[in-house]
């Protein structure tokens, strides 16, 4: 029998956003119930790039912009956006290099979900520069061939606005919290949380982190390994696992 062609997976992005006060958190969303992608689950916020992010008129409203090349770019700016989008947090400085603290407008925030306003347009006329440069590659995950829907998910990792207040936006979202990896990983496996696969396997790396400074050091010197998670037969059962070289350590999962 001929296996089906695996779809070729969608480019993605997704933001970790760290703080340390009270204590070292990571900003994780809950995902609407009726979404079709991990719906119900506790994840980091991020999405697929849309046609505006690849505007070539970004170059005039982003910092770092020369230092990535068109893919990066594309793949930072989504993340961005996502978390504004779905958090309510946006990554940006004024032009005289002033952080930006403003509370985000949910209804521009939904405007720009539904396509209806363009994100590019929200940061000009917010006099704001996005901070690409502040972003760290953390991990790259790509969804297992034999998935319907596949993405090649790109996780960026850093340091959250300090005055800048989450808000899930209600729509994508339910809700936005601000956890530490540990506490994240305890609800999950005492069943008061959903967390996928890959989202706890990241949350078990951010965990070995003291600190949000400690975590983008971490990722700034770290290898990062493309995680195609692949499914295996142990005693009679569908095992998903991943390449022991891939900086997670073993790592498995029952499946089906």
């Amino acid at each position: 029998m001929t296996m089906p062609k695996p779809v070729d997976p969608v480019p993605a992005a997704t933001m970790l956003l760290l703080r340390d006060a009270p204590e070292f958190q990571v900003l994780m969303v809950k995902r609407h119930h009726q979404i079709d992608f991990a719906s119900g689950a506790l994840v980091f916020p991020g999405g697929k790039p849309s046609a505006g992010d690849e505007a070539l008129e970004w170059a005039n409203h982003c910092e770092g912009w020369s230092t990535f090349d068109d893919t990066q770019r594309t793949l930072r700016i989504a993340a961005i956006r996502e978390a504004y989008e779905e958090a309510g947090i946006l990554l940006g400085d004024y032009r005289d290099g002033g952080a930006f603290e403003d509370t985000c407008d949910l209804e521009s925030r939904k405007a720009v979900e539904r396509g209806e306003r363009e994100f590019l347009d929200v940061v000009r006329e917010a006099g704001v520069h996005l901070r690409l440069d502040r972003l760290s590659n953390f991990a790259r995950w790509i969804t297992p061939t034999f998935m319907h829907k596949r993405f090649d998910t790109h996780f960026f990792v850093v340091r959250a606005p300090e005055r800048q207040i989450a808000a899930c936006d209600g729509y994508e979202t339910v809700d936005a919290e601000w956890l530490s990896p540990h506490k994240a990983l305890e609800m999950e496996a005492s069943g008061e949380r959903t967390i996928i696969f890959p989202t706890r396997l990241n949350l078990q790396l951010l965990a070995k982190s003291a600190s949000a400074a400690d975590c983008v050091a971490q990722a700034e010197t770290r290898d990062i390994v493309t995680v195609l998670p692949e499914i295996i037969q142990r005693d009679g059962k569908n095992v998903l696992t991943i390449p022991e070289d891939a900086g997670y350590g073993p790592a498995s999962e029952i499946v089906g």
